[in-house]
């Protein structure tokens, strides 16, 4: 959100924030959160870019589309390692899966 909006949302009474400021969430928990969902979305993109719906994902998993759903949308309820595993049961290697962590991290920095 650029400056002005902010500026003109703070005059007007609204709370301007990040969501860890809201959840009241630690800088690790939301590193985490921040991680985990991107995370999700190469779960994504990685499937879409392989021309596999998530019901063809569901299957290799042994699991269903409806979870495969969650763990896109980085559903608190989905754990990180079937997350990972989702990821390299697409085709990632570990050096896409550092490409997604790093990316979450650089536009933390940002």
């Amino acid at each position: 959100m650029n400056n002005s909006k902010k500026e003109r949302l703070t005059r007007s009474g609204w709370a301007v924030g990040e969501a860890s400021d809201f959840l009241g969430l630690s800088a690790e928990e939301a590193r985490f959160v921040e991680l985990k969902l991107a995370l999700a979305a190469g779960i994504r993109r990685l499937r879409e870019k392989r021309g596999m719906t998530q019901a063809a994902l569901a299957e290799l998993l042994g699991s269903s589309q409806s979870r495969v759903a969650k763990m896109e949308a980085g559903s608190n309820s989905v754990t990180l390692d079937l997350i990972v595993r989702s990821l390299l049961t697409i085709g990632a290697d570990p050096a896409d899966i550092a490409k997604l962590i790093k990316g979450a991290e650089s536009r933390r920095a940002a």
